[in-house]
């Protein structure tokens, strides 16, 4: 047996691994996971044939010999870096029917088993563990199993790899990509949001996280309220609580179309995807995550969705505005900056006057309300309550977008109970409140 030593893409190997296991995991009615811990590469050198071979039988292994029911994880982590080569330990867990302390010297025995009558039941022939260490071995690597009767194994396999040159490319999956990428990250397990956040770090994203769906769309309504959305989104699909696609769902009515949302999943997408489109949900990514696989999906909706936003962006020509800023030098900015756009501006210098010139203006008059928050004789928080609570069906529906120094989230949080759609600090950004 030779064994090869070249450059391999080890998302594709753990890929047709997920593959096989999880379709065999889903039939017999077992939960499968595969985790990431740490930093892993792109690409490695070494035998790529060989180490699926393993992990397959390992793999298999643990599927035959664990009843419905039961789990199966599987970990994947580097343990030491050196010289070009790097040190993988694979860690595949069961709570299969396990093994007694006396026969685990005899595993590795060619056509060893424990019990001849398991032949029948399990279909082995008690040769897959013998060429699974000798595969490992020749790889220059170990192999090592602790079990327990009724209660499952453990296998545990190191083998080095090399280190190769390449690295994710973040500027060849598309140019129009945003040079800093704001990303959120939800999921509920601990250990693949630390790996997803190293993951986007690599390639220079700025991440936040959110622990379950329910954080995830308050987190969201926040940064909306800024006008400061997401690039993209990364949202598992199985969580307590609130789901991936419930969250999803909420989400699409705080930000519209104009976010990509990938869902993180170890489920087959054809199985899912009906769903998954419904929900708003724009495409998946298979976990464990690779910055390669995320950025290739990324690439191509960040460029599609761009294309709908530039086509939807409103004729602001001779829309009414009322302002209400107490500062006069503030409001001459903000009236030559409306100006720029052909907009009718009224002013208001606080909040008692906006109250009564929107009272006294016909229904559907202005398009928009801009609010100052700090105001002299009533402030904008204040002001914004009573237009909200006028018996008239403009007084609910017309945007009120918040002006403020306050860029805290509890200003935000302030402003979003009072009724106003938007919290711009100032000086504001013009772009962001066209």
């Amino acid at each position: 047996m030779v064994i090869r030593n070249e450059e391999f893409s080890f998302p594709k190997v753990l890929e047709s691994v997920n593959t096989m296991i999880g379709g065999q995991c889903r039939d017999k009615g077992l939960h499968y996971e595969c985790r990431l811990s740490g930093q892993i590469e792109e690409c490695y050198f070494g035998d790529d044939i060989k180490l699926r071979q393993v992990l397959i039988n390992i793999l298999g292994n643990a599927v035959k010999f664990t009843p419905s029911g039961g789990s199966i994880v599987f970990n994947v982590e580097e343990t030491a870096r050196f010289y070009g080569k790097s040190t993988l330990r694979f860690v595949i867990r069961d709570t299969g029917i396990g093994m007694n302390a006396d026969y685990l010297p005899h595993i590795f025995d060619a056509f060893s088993q424990e019990d001849s009558s398991s032949l029948n039941t399990f279909g082995s022939t008690g040769l897959g563990m013998p060429i699974t260490k000798s595969i490992v071995e020749l790889m220059n690597g170990t192999i090592e199993v602790e079990s327990e009767k009724g209660k499952g194994s453990v296998f545990t396999v190191c083998v080095t790899l090399g280190l190769s040159d390449r690295k994710t490319d973040p500027d060849g999956c598309g140019r129009d990509i945003p040079s800093e990428l704001s990303v959120l990250i939800v999921d509920d397990d601990p250990i693949a949001r630390e790996h997803a956040l190293l993951v986007m770090g690599q390639i220079g994203a700025v991440c936040d996280i959110a622990e379950g769906g329910m954080e995830a769309v308050e987190t969201v309504r926040m940064h909306h309220a800024r006008r400061k959305d997401y690039d993209l989104i990364l949202m598992d699909w199985k969580m307590p609580g609130m789901s991936g696609l419930e969250a999803t769902r909420s989400i699409r009515e705080i930000v519209g179309d104009g976010v990509p949302i990938i869902i993180l999943t170890a489920y087959n997408w054809d199985d899912i995807e009906a769903e998954a489109r419904t929900a708003g949900v724009d495409s998946f990514v298979s976990k464990p995550l690779f910055a390669t696989a995320v950025m290739d999906e990324f690439a191509a909706l960040f460029a599609s969705k761009n294309r709908i936003l530039l086509a939807s962006k409103a004729d602001l020509k001779g829309r009414r505005i009322l302002l209400a800023e107490d500062v006069d030098i503030n409001a001459e900015i903000m009236m030559m900056v409306r100006s720029s756009r052909e907009m009718e501006v009224d002013h208001a210098v606080d909040g008692e006057k906006v109250v009564e010139m929107f009272a006294d203006s016909p229904e559907g008059h202005y398009d928009a309300v801009l609010m100052d928050m700090r105001m002299p004789v009533m402030d904008g928080l204040e002001a914004t309550r009573i237009i909200r609570g006028m018996d008239r069906s403009d007084a609910s529906a017309v945007p009120i977008i918040a002006l403020t120094a306050n860029a805290f989230d509890e200003d935000v949080q302030r402003s979003m109970q009072a009724g106003l759609n938007a919290h711009l600090s100032k000086p504001v950004d013009p772009e962001a409140l066209f």
